[in-house]
Parts: C-alpha cells; structure tokens; sequence
C-alpha cells in the first residue's frame, strides 16, 4: 500500500514520508524481476536498475550520516577513484548485497532523522552548512527523481508501469 504525505502532519513528518514513499515504490520497481534483468544496462551510459539503487543507498549515508558527522559503515564503492562506481554493480556484488546496502542506508537515515531537529546543521560534501531539512527536501526529490528512472528503465524490461503498489 502507498504511504500518503499526512494532510495535516508536522513538518518533519511530512518530509520524512515524502522520501519514504518514494523508497518504497523503489523497491517494488524491482519485484519479480531476476538478477539479470536487474543488472541490465538499459542506456548507453550503462543505467540499470540494481545500480540506481546502489547510488540511493550511497546517497543516504552520504546526506544523513556523513553530514552530520555519523558513522556509515563500509561504502561499496571509491568515489574519490571512479565519480561513477556508486552506479555500478560488480560482477562480485550480488543483488542481495546491494539491496542490504540500501537498507542499511535507509535505517542509517531513519535514525539520523528521529535524532536530529529540523533546523540542526551538518556539513555538506562540498563545505557548505545545510539543515536536516535541506536534507530532506533534497533526498526525496533525489529519490523521487531515480524513482523515474527505474519507472522507464522496468517499462522497457518488462512493461511494467506504474508508481506505486496498489495492493
């Protein structure tokens, strides 16, 4: 079933189930499809699926844990060495590893947001102050926007569509 922003929630809690919901459908964009299919490059940059949610799961840690100077655990991937490789997935990698990554990312997140305020601040990657909530707007549009992709990329697999489960 698709979480709902709350009508009439607090701010954080409606930030909060704005990322959620589009973490879940990212997910579901993944069900029933086999690990090929999931590690398909479907552009001529080598998009696919599986690595979009490596990139997700690097992206939460990034934003919610290294900002705030929060531990992230191991990352499977040098972005110091290859700007890319948080989009790749290594023929060692296996779609059970990465999906575990993403949601070690999400709890690393989930915890930094039940934690912190709003209005705390953490620095970014590039230097600059940003607040949880800058935070938060940023990684549900992020998420929403790779959620897209995933939307095009299980269409041309599969024809599959749609942005959410309804059942």
């Amino acid at each position: 079933m698709m979480k709902r922003v709350p009508f009439t929630g607090s701010e954080k809690e409606s930030l909060y189930v704005a990322l959620d919901r589009h973490r879940d459908a990212v997910l579901w964009k993944l069900g029933g499809l086999d690990d090929e299919q999931l590690r398909r490059p479907m552009t001529p940059s080598g998009t696919n699926l599986l690595g979009l949610v490596k990139h997700l799961g690097g992206a939460e840690l990034g934003w919610f844990c290294e900002t705030f100077g929060r531990e992230t655990g191991p990352m499977p991937f040098d972005l110091d060495a290859d700007d890319s490789s948080d989009m790749r997935v290594e023929p060692g990698e296996s779609t059970a590893d990465v999906l575990a990554f993403y949601a070690r990312a999400r709890a690393a997140a989930d915890r930094a947001v039940a934690e912190l305020e709003l209005d705390d601040r953490g620095t970014a990657w590039f230097g600059e102050q940003v607040t949880l909530r800058w935070v938060l707007i940023h990684m549900a549009t992020e998420t929403a926007r790779h959620a897209g992709h995933l939307d095009v990329l299980r269409e041309l697999i599969d024809g599959a569509t749609g942005d959410h489960n309804r059942g």
